[in-house]
């Protein structure tokens, strides 16, 4: 296995346009052996006819001739003829054979015995002189046994058959070149964009990320499209880079505020002796901001686990009880703020991610106390396989400048960023929407605001 594992490596380390060139190479090769075979073979097939047909009319003229006691008549064009007895000596010969004989011993027996010898004598490669086919058969005359050989001279066949092989050579090497040249021509055209394509990415590794591939405009092939779809790689990964970067700088500002803010009360009340009541008042101050902080913690950690479609398990719920189990703790706040929650949900079962679910629609009621007024309604219906879940207020709704960044991470309606809230619980919302496969889309109604989930169940 490993000596052919070795040329196998070899290969795979040239170039790619190098092993383009070498298969074109290899296939052209095998395809113009392949024709010039059969070129060759018909020629030499009809070549060969017309000889046999030659050699067989003279061979029957001489078996007559002999048959008959007659003079023996000429044959075509350096054509030569012998007449044997049965013990071999010749009786009658072409001038050009004198009295060497044609045919070997075991040839005369088979002729003798009454088969028909046909032979070619010397070779068409290398060449040599004097080469024949020749003819033999026994023929009776006046009782007696004669071997009648007939021969021609195949020096015009094989001229031509090896002006032919030549040819045919000389042919097969300048269209194998052609094919090269024209294949490592092609193979260069065709890969020089995918080189162009590796440059920009490597000038966009060594830390340019404005660069773009120069992709024509003017074509649709594989080569271009490939361009386009880098393109749209570099757009997304620029895209991507751009939000960690705007994340990295939100989260940490949203982290420095509640640590700036319980370093400054713990600084005060280090600066002098503090009454009990004036530390439990720093205590309270600072285990608000911790829990701030524990609570942003846990929602940027949400985000992320929710980034991997690992993380989501679907399976069967009820609809109303998802919702009651996902309205019960708002019930309370509602009710001290004199607000009103009223939910209509459809008496149906759902493949959801309940996990996750559950707390997307508790931020939904959260926003709604926190910023709306009135009446919150929850409402939850099923659709052709999709679950529509709506929740409206009657406060002043969004401001319309922020519809369009509602679901970004750290987004605010209010430019401070020392109010209540982290920011992230609509980007929450929207990431267990995605999750499961569906949009979350938030809106002005004219009497307040709402924001509507729709995902496949």
């Amino acid at each position: 296995m490993r000596p052919h594992g070795r040329p196998r490596a070899r290969l795979r380390r040239l170039p790619v346009v190098t092993r383009l060139v070498l298969a074109v190479a290899v296939t052209m090769s095998l395809v113009l052996t392949g024709t010039a075979g059969l070129v060759y073979w018909r020629v030499k097939t009809a070549l060969d006819q017309q000889l046999n047909d030659d050699l067989t009319t003279y061979r029957s003229s001489l078996d007559r001739a002999v048959g008959a006691g007659a003079q023996l008549p000429p044959g075509p064009s350096g054509s030569l003829r012998q007449v044997l007895d049965g013990q071999g000596r010749v009786l009658r010969s072409s001038d050009a054979l004198r009295h060497q004989p044609l045919l070997t011993p075991a040839e005369l027996n088979a002729v003798v015995r009454g088969a028909t010898v046909r032979r070619d004598v010397g070779s068409l490669l290398p060449i040599t002189a004097d080469t024949l086919r020749l003819q033999a058969r026994r023929v009776t005359a006046d009782g007696r046994t004669r071997i009648v050989v007939a021969a021609v001279r195949r020096g015009h066949r094989d001229e031509a058959l090896r002006e032919l092989l030549a040819q045919l050579a000389f042919a097969s090497a300048l269209t194998l070149i052609a094919a090269s040249y024209v294949g490592y021509r092609t193979a260069r055209a065709a890969l020089r964009p995918v080189e162009r394509y590796r440059g920009g990415a490597a000038a966009l590794a060594d830390g340019s990320p404005n660069t773009r591939l120069d992709v024509p405009a003017d074509r649709d092939d594989e080569i271009t499209r490939l361009g386009h779809t880098l393109n749209h790689m570099l757009d997304r990964l620029a895209a991507s880079a751009e939000r960690e970067r705007r994340f990295v700088a939100d989260a940490s500002h949203e982290l420095r505020t509640p640590l700036t803010l319980m370093r400054a009360e713990l600084d005060v009340a280090l600066r002098r002796p503090r009454s009990a009541g004036e530390l439990t008042e720093t205590l309270r101050s600072v285990d608000t901001e911790v829990q701030r902080l524990i609570g942003l913690s846990n929602a940027l950690l949400d985000l992320e686990e929710l980034g991997s479609s690992g993380h989501l398990t679907r399976s069967s719920v009820r609809l109303p009880d998802l919702v009651e189990a996902a309205v019960a703790p708002h019930r309370r706040t509602a009710e001290r703020a004199g607000r009103a929650v009223r939910v209509e949900a459809a008496d149906t079962d759902i493949d959801a991610d309940a996990r996750w679910l559950r707390p997307a629609i508790g931020n939904l009621l959260d926003n709604a106390l926190r910023h709306g007024t009135g009446t919150v309604r929850l409402t939850a219906a099923v659709h052709d396989g999709r679950l529509r879940l709506r929740v409206t207020d009657e406060g002043p709704g969004f401001p319309p400048g922020f519809l369009p960044r509602a679901f970004d991470r750290f987004a605010r309606a209010e430019a401070s960023r020392t109010g209540e809230g982290s920011g992230l619980g609509l980007a929450f919302v929207q990431a267990v929407a995605v999750a499961h496969g569906g949009t979350a889309h938030a809106e002005n109604t004219g009497h307040g605001s709402a924001v509507t989930l729709d995902l496949p169940c």
